[in-house]
């Protein structure tokens, strides 16, 4: 969880430098989708479809 004084200051961070700084980080992976490609994530009973483009980042810290 993020203190709530440090939240302010990553608003005014755009959504491509901080994903830009989580794929230089060590335990980040990614799956980049080309435009109209189209990728089935299944976590158990859960699923979701999603339509490039798009930056998936996997978390496993």
């Amino acid at each position: 969880m993020i203190p709530q004084e440090t939240s302010p200051i990553l608003t005014d961070i755009s959504t491509k430098d901080l994903t830009d700084e989580l794929m230089r980080r060590e335990g980040i992976s990614t799956v980049s989708l080309e435009p109209y490609a189209v990728m089935k994530i299944t976590a158990g009973s859960n699923e979701r479809e999603i339509q490039g483009p798009a930056i998936i980042l996997i978390n496993q810290d």
